[in-house]
């Protein structure tokens, strides 16, 4: 799987973005991404939806949101799990 792919700001500049993981959830049929910019030094990290052409779609809600912070959590910990 590639690890990089380019989203288009409000002013249709091209931004490389690296994919941090991907998951489908238990029972679902919807696909998500979790990403950055690596050239962001704050490190924030995005999440959308995407469909099997690769196109990108905002959360819907705010379980979606609390879904990705639980995710994003746990590979946060596997991650330090993976370093220490």
């Amino acid at each position: 799987m590639d690890k990089t792919f380019y989203v288009t700001d409000e002013q249709g500049n091209e931004i490389e973005m690296e994919i941090l993981f991907t998951f489908q959830p238990d029972g679902s049929n919807i696909n998500y991404v979790v990403y950055t910019n690596p050239n962001d030094t704050e490190g924030t990290a995005y999440a959308s939806r995407y469909d099997e052409d690769g196109n990108l779609f905002e959360l819907q809600s705010d379980e979606e949101w609390e879904m990705i912070e639980e995710v994003m959590s746990a590979f946060i910990s596997e991650d330090e799990d993976d370093e220490g």
